[in-house]
């Protein structure tokens, strides 16, 4: 495992992003047909733009599904093991809506950076021992798009892009600082619930392994996080089923092996009580006292009362109409999952820090916008880590608030031979893992009643969590992490991935898994933290984040770099007030309902 570390300050003019910025027609794409006659067009990107470790090639480009539908794909090499030889990994983030380049960034990819724009190698990043493949998907999210247009956002309106005639920024936009190039929120070319998108993930996976077979020879894995609680099972099923096909265009049989999910959102019906669960009874492990006994009771009535969450979400799961689950899906999320947010004033994805909250880093968003980035990779359009548009075509079948299979797909997975690997960290409340417990108890696999919680061990001798496991079927809970695990504990991130990958037990990753493995331990994972790392006062945006206290560091940046950045912190403040502004507008007008599962 390489630990080095290499750290630099990016130059201002590289990070300095105006958002009137216009992005020009891409060039310098090398061309093939993949798999299925699917079209790819890639560009190698240079060492130092993310990754910099030496040797170790990247590579993005669009998979061009149709006319109007791009996808786009960020990949990189394996370090520790010889790319012809590693297996294939793809990660996708969640939302509905939000970009993979969030996991590429902030979690778990071969570079992160700081909120004062110091652009550091990831020690931990996952293609140490597996390529690695992000996609944004559906079409309209990060990085993909149906047709680029110039545009500009209003957040006096609402988030969603206002076709401009020309690249010209006109007077009543330049107030928003916010014209650019942006996907043509056309909400008939993206998808509009998670069936729909497995077709064109299956299609980009068809052309980037055909384009670049010698990348994908040693087995597929698939890792994913909170909405990925439905992507994942929904995708991989479809993977399986086109598997069995006889596809007239040469489509390549998917190898399949693992499925990785991170703070997953599976089943709303008992997500959805986990709220309840993580704020009241039984709480969560941090002694953090979320309501007060009339905002308890307001909140049990909301999940119980006659014809409220409970009542809505069965009659979603009975019926299988959109209106109905859409109208389940926001009674629930105005209800009982946004009280946290009003009352407790805290980071509903790190339930231990109060909003505005820096951790992860966010200074990738403006890294991606910065011109020399954007032509080095090819971008035909600027970067957004989440499009509105394309979680509100979601809602309009109400996709967040149906199960849509997924305890059936982990099933049918299991069956298959597939290892899934469900995990979550226990400070995060948007998709907390309470709901997670119970989630890999109703999945039921052969052997997990009689199986119990066990120790995590890893490398640093740090106990990060507890595993309960039934032979390639498991559940973990990952101590002081919030909704993105890799960031918060990096360590037990690399080696859980590894192990699963690997076929290995979870717990010790010393054993390989049969059929007939299990973890001995109690039912139920009991251990409390208390509130050591429960912080009182908003967060500088300025600071880093410890991971031997997993705290924010006590120690500042470099004094010299901390006085070079200060133009960008700056940005970073203004950007992190004006989102949270947009957000206290959107609650408060109740128009937008679409939880952003990341």
């Amino acid at each position: 495992m390489r630990i080095s570390c290499v750290v630099s300050l990016i130059a201002a003019s590289l990070l300095t992003f105006a958002n009137g910025q216009f992005v020009p027609e891409p060039t310098g794409f090398t061309h093939k047909t993949g798999y299925a006659g699917v079209s790819v067009r890639t560009k190698h990107v240079p060492q130092g733009i993310c990754e910099t470790t030496p040797g170790v090639k990247s590579m993005t480009g669009y998979a061009d599904i149709s006319s109007r539908e791009h996808i786009f794909f960020w990949f990189f090499e394996a370090r520790d093991v010889d790319p012809s030889h590693a297996p294939l990994t793809v990660w996708i983030n969640g939302g509905p809506g939000s970009s993979s380049m969030i996991g590429l960034f902030q979690e778990n990819g071969p570079c992160q950076l700081y909120n004062n724009g110091t652009l550091f190698s990831n020690p931990y990043s996952w293609n140490n021992v597996s390529n690695m493949l992000y996609i944004d998907q559906p079409v309209g999210v990060g990085l993909s798009y149906s047709k680029a247009v110039p545009g500009y956002t209003n957040p006096n309106y609402g988030s969603n892009t206002v076709v401009l005639p020309d690249n010209q920024c006109p007077d009543y936009a330049q107030p928003y600082d916010t014209c650019g190039t942006y996907s043509l929120p056309d909400i008939t070319k993206t998808a509009n619930s998670t069936l729909a998108a497995a077709e064109n993930v299956w299609k980009t996976l068809q052309g980037f392994m055909g384009a670049y077979p010698q990348y994908a020879r040693n087995g597929f894995h698939f890792a994913s996080e909170s909405y990925g609680g439905h992507y994942a099972p929904v995708f991989n099923d479809y993977f399986l089923k086109q598997n069995e096909k006889h596809h007239k265009h040469g489509a390549h049989k998917i190898n399949l092996q693992s499925v990785t999910i991170n703070n997953g959102w599976y089943d709303p019906l008992i997500q959805y009580q986990a709220y309840y669960n993580f704020t009241v009874q039984p709480g969560n492990t941090y002694g953090l006292q979320i309501y007060n006994k009339t905002v308890q009771d307001e909140l049990y009535n909301n999940l119980y009362g006659p014809g409220n969450c409970v009542d809505q979400l069965q009659q979603c799961y009975a019926t299988g109409r959109d209106d109905v689950c859409s109208y389940a899906d926001n009674f629930c999320a105005a209800y009982v999952e946004e009280p946290f947010d009003v009352v407790s004033g805290r980071d509903e994805y790190d339930s231990r820090e109060l909003s505005p909250d820096p951790f992860p880093y966010n200074a990738y968003v403006q890294y991606l916008n910065s011109p020399q980035v954007q032509e080095a990779t090819g971008m035909s359009t600027n970067y957004s880590d989440s499009t509105v548009y394309v979680g509100d075509a979601f809602g309009t079948t109400g996709d967040d608030g149906r199960e849509s299979m997924t305890i059936q797909d982990i099933r049918h997975l299991l069956e298959h031979g597939v290892t899934v690997t469900l995990w979550a960290g226990d400070a995060d409340y948007n998709c907390n893992w309470l709901g997670g417990q119970v989630v890999a108890e109703e999945v039921n696999h052969q052997g997990y009643a009689s199986a119990g919680f066990a120790d995590l061990q890893t490398s640093d001798q740090i106990k990060h969590g507890q595993t309960r496991q039934a032979g390639r079927f498991s559940f973990t809970r990952i101590y002081e992490a919030g909704h993105e695990v890799p960031f918060y504990q990096p360590v037990a991130s690399l080696e859980l991935f590894e192990r699963s990958i690997g076929g290995l037990d979870i717990a010790t990753g010393k054993t390989k898994v049969n059929d007939h493995y299990l973890t001995d331990g109690p039912k139920q994972s009991t251990y409390r933290e208390g509130n050591s790392t429960v912080q009182v006062d908003v967060i500088p945006n300025d600071s880093t984040y410890d991971h031997s206290t997993n705290a924010p560091s006590k120690s500042a940046i470099n004094k010299a770099e901390a006085q070079l950045s200060s133009h960008f912190v700056e940005q970073q403040r203004l950007q992190l007030a004006a989102a949270r502004e947009r957000r206290r507008r959107a609650q408060r007008a109740r128009k937008d309902r679409r939880r952003r599962r990341l």
